[in-house]
């Protein structure tokens, strides 16, 4: 009986829960649990307490982390020590790593691991030194360029999308953190007097608080989410039910307040993916930004804005990564075990996200070193990088050209998996870059079929073959793959180089879908 156990408080949970797993797990963690019902809340005296025994069941039976398991299905080659599962994700994603959503990037610590001077049982080698050059050709969200950062190396990355070019230099400017602040104060000001007598605020103010109501008599938090882990209620029948219910009241709503929810067009992905309001208050921002007259200080807001109506689209918080149908109107979310509700404004989100961009700005203006970083927009197939280089930035072309680049760390696209233009269409849209999704090698509108494979072997084998023209002799080539067709052999082959090491890790805290057992390979080429 839950009586005779040993109970702990929050803090208790969190520390020996540390203790027991070898690595941090906090409050938070504890309380996400709770919260998710995969532990029950015991409330005596006021204080929010749980069973130790029941805490133990769960981390015993919560294998997804645990070594054995993942060997068991990816195999006994599998190198544990590259899951960096000891860091919490505010460390994989630390500073400017989480300045914007990024599909299919790697965190920070798989990078570090082969750029530092360390050395260990599996890295007998070091492979790069302080004041080196790293090329990145598929540069994505810019992780290398960072981390050569704190690394006191230099860096170039590539990207043939235009919006992940703005992504990674954003990330690497050196800003006015003063002025940054400056140019946010006076959008959120004017932001405020246009919302100042918004019908849409009053009428989601109180849609909001009518939810509140509803949620806690039919979803109440822990007692439902822990009911459901149990099997005590079934969800798609319940919520089914519970969504219709509520759909009468949103109704009245939003006749009482002659609330328009979609635009007129559904032409653009701006147009389709975002309810009429929130349309209008994207222009409006964006309108703002257009007047700040630095450049990269208009760079970085307009990322900001960027992210912000990422997380303002019409659609359900299980459909965030893939979107499936525009939402309008509050649904049951199996994922918050709850009624939900669309968006009607972004002021929220922006002035969440403007106060986190400004923090994690600072904290890698503490740890960045005086060193060159640039992101070229280009196909690697083909650019000429140092002439490109020579017009972003003069002195560090003339050091690139001089001494050469020390060799590559990166994460090419896999075959068949994502559209990197589709990910960020609505930014294409707002900014109106130019989209080269025909560029794109790999992408997952051609598929994974026998003609899209040999596309992809051409691709990757063009883009080392151009880049080694830049390499010093001796250089040493790190590309970070989940080559389950096994063409990385091949790509070696026919371009002159040698696999001469592959490090095989498991991937941890997956944000898709599919939280299957899943591992990708670094690869480390050399010349043949």
């Amino acid at each position: 009986m839950i009586e005779t156990e040993e109970l702990l408080n929050i803090k208790e949970a969190s520390n020996w829960a540390t203790e027991y797993l070898g690595k941090t797990v906090t409050t938070s963690n504890i309380l996400y649990l709770i919260q998710y019902g995969r532990i029950k809340k015991i409330g005596i005296n006021g204080t929010t307490q749980i069973s130790k025994q029941e805490l133990i069941n769960y981390y015993n039976s919560y294998k997804e982390h645990h070594e054995l398991f993942w060997k068991d299905r990816l195999g006994n080659d599998l190198n544990w020590d590259l899951s960096f599962d000891q860091y919490t994700e505010a460390e994989t994603t630390k500073h400017v790593h989480r300045l914007h959503p990024y599909k299919g990037k790697f965190i920070p610590q798989l990078v570090e691991y082969f750029l530092d001077n360390h050395t260990d049982k599996f890295k007998k080698e070091i492979y790069f030194n302080k004041g080196d050059i790293v090329l990145d050709p598929f540069s994505g969200s810019g992780t290398t360029m960072v981390q050569a950062s704190e690394l006191g190396m230099h860096a170039i990355g590539i990207d043939v999308s235009t919006f992940n070019t703005l992504i990674g230099n954003c990330k690497i400017s050196k800003y006015n953190l003063v002025e940054v602040q400056t140019e946010i104060n006076q959008i959120t000001n004017a932001f405020k007097k246009k919302l100042s007598n918004s019908r849409t605020l009053e009428f989601e103010k109180k849609l909001t608080h009518a939810l509140y109501e509803f949620n806690n008599k039919y979803f109440p938090v822990p007692e439902y989410k822990y009911r459901l882990e149990r099997g005590d209620i079934n969800e798609v029948q319940y919520g089914a039910e519970k969504e219709k219910e509520f759909l009468a009241v949103y109704d009245k709503l939003v006749e009482e307040y002659n609330i328009k929810l979609r635009q007129d067009k559904t032409d653009t992905f701006l147009d389709k993916w975002y309810l009429q309001n929130v349309r209008e208050e994207i222009n409006f921002v964006f309108d703002e930004i257009k007047k700040i007259n630095n450049a990269e200080t208009r760079n970085i807001i307009s990322v900001i804005l960027s992210r912000t109506i990422r997380s303002c689209r019409a659609t359900t918080h299980a459909d965030l990564a893939t979107l499936v149908e525009p939402i309008i109107a509050p649904y049951y979310c199996a994922k918050h075990g709850k009624i939900c509700k669309p968006l009607f404004s972004i002021f929220k989100w922006w002035n969440i996200y403007t106060n986190d961009t400004l923090k994690r700005l600072a904290h890698f203006d503490k740890l960045r070193t005086n060193t060159f970083q640039v992101c070229l927009t280009g196909d690697s197939r083909t650019i000429d990088i140092f002439k490109e280089l020579e017009k972003k930035n003069p002195a560090f072309a003339e050091l690139a050209t001089k001494q050469k680049i020390k060799g590559i760390f990166s994460s090419p696209p896999y075959v068949g998996l994502i559209d990197y233009h589709e990910q960020h269409a609505y930014a294409y849209d707002l900014f109106g870059f130019e989209r080269k999704d025909d560029l794109e090698i790999g992408p997952l509108f051609k598929g994974q079929g026998g003609e899209a494979k040999q596309s992809y072997i051409r691709g990757i084998g063009d883009v080392l073959n151009n880049c080694k023209k830049y390499l010093v002799d001796d250089y040493n080539i790190f590309l970070v793959a989940n080559d389950k067709y096994n063409l990385y052999p091949i790509i070696a082959k026919n371009v002159g180089m040698q696999i001469v090491n592959q490090y095989k890790r498991p991937v941890l805290n997956r944000t898709e879908k599919d939280k299957g057992a899943y591992a990708e390979i670094i690869f480390h080429l050399k010349k043949k």
